[in-house]
């Protein structure tokens, strides 16, 4: 073998241009037969606590700022992913923590620069079965295309309410922040839709919410792992179950959320068959069908999503597979345990509350 040279060494270590290489390769992926040990419990220090509630270094830094729709969903221009200073990360966390989604177009992110910005956010989640590109096994790549007859009628074949989900809710520490770049999109259709946790678990009844508020649920990778039996996919680490609580407290907002959803959640611990399969029915129905707590974002190429697992849930739109090709990665940092604090607030009542507070201390001043 020739000796390394400074030529060799540079091709070495040469960063894969993910876009350059779908469209002229197309499947790039590797799925590298190899065994991970089970993953092992860690603290996580969530960077949302060190945001500014005014995310100022954000708001005054970019030249557009706009919410997509009241309860989720907001969109900033004129600032780069790949550029931002610490304090703009934290207030990013935040303000994902508090909005669900956050969007940016026209970023230069290569997926190296985002599995540093996700280490930011949490310890980067490296996924059992699914391919990644060669070197980046904490990148999930996303393509999907009209030359793959076999994925197409996997996908049609199911219901689109059946893809509402939370990433990797079957491990004990699942995913907080995820960052999603779309490079290459078909020319129409291929949206994503997220759905906020904390208005659905704030549109349940009071009764209700107590209800559910005392129970936990268990979440499974066993759809991961019937894929991967399907297609020949070599495990590279077994798929565990985990319990969590139905009702999680968010540990940035302090805000109750709804933590089920069709794509991992398994049972309701405690419950019959029956009664656990009637309420994840309604349940899922309900986040399905929560139109005026969802948001439908338009893809275009070099756009990134940054979202928060512990309030939302989302779904991809399967519905251009006759008209191209639609290519991307996703980074999933982990975030802590879900838990669920009894005296924590609705969204809807903190906000009230402070907005209450707001008003008397103005009318207070006034009156002095």
């Amino acid at each position: 073998m020739p000796p390394n040279t400074p030529e060799t060494i540079s091709e070495q270590f040469k960063k894969l241009d993910l876009k350059k290489l779908v469209r002229e390769k197309g499947l790039y992926q590797v799925y590298p037969q190899v065994s991970y040990p089970p993953l092992e419990p860690f603290e996580h220090v969530d960077a949302g606590k060190r945001g500014d509630p005014k995310k100022a270094s954000l708001f005054d830094n970019a030249t557009e700022v706009f919410d997509l729709t009241p309860i989720i969903g907001t969109e900033i221009h004129g600032l780069q992913l790949s550029q931002l200073s610490d304090q703009q990360k934290n207030d990013l966390a935040l303000l994902a923590a508090e909005r669900g989604v956050v969007f940016f177009r026209n970023q230069d992110l290569d997926p190296y620069q985002a599995v540093e910005l996700g280490k930011y956010f949490g310890r980067p989640h490296i996924h059992n079965t699914v391919g990644h590109p060669e070197g980046l096994p904490e990148v999930i790549s996303l393509f999907y295309d009209e030359k793959n007859p076999t994925l197409t009628q996997y996908f049609e074949s199911k219901a689109a309410a059946d893809g509402w989900h939370s990433d990797i809710t079957y491990e004990n520490q699942p995913a907080g922040i995820s960052i999603l770049k779309i490079d290459t999109s078909p020319e129409s259709g291929g949206d994503t839709m997220w759905a906020s946790a904390y208005e659905a678990y704030d549109r349940l009844s009071p009764p209700f919410q107590k209800f559910v508020e005392g129970l936990s649920a268990v979440h499974t990778g066993q759809i991961h792992t019937e894929n991967a039996k399907r297609t020949g996919t070599f495990i590279r680490r077994e798929f565990v179950d985990s319990v969590h609580p139905v009702v999680r407290t968010h540990p940035v907002t302090g805000w109750k959320g709804l933590f089920v959803q069709p794509g991992f959640t398994k049972s309701i611990v405690g419950l019959s068959t029956r009664e656990s399969k009637l309420l994840l029915d309604h349940l899922y129905e309900h986040v399905s069908g929560g139109h005026n707590f969802q948001v439908r974002f338009k893809w275009e190429e070099d756009s990134v999503a940054i979202w928060d697992n512990r309030s939302t849930f989302h779904t991809a739109i399967f519905d251009y597979f006759s008209v191209g090709r639609r290519h991307g990665w996703r980074v999933t940092p982990t975030a802590e345990r879900p838990y669920f604090d009894p005296e924590s607030k609705s969204r809807r009542q903190d906000l009230a509350e402070k907005a209450a507070a707001a008003a008397a201390a103005v009318a207070k001043k006034d009156s002095a």
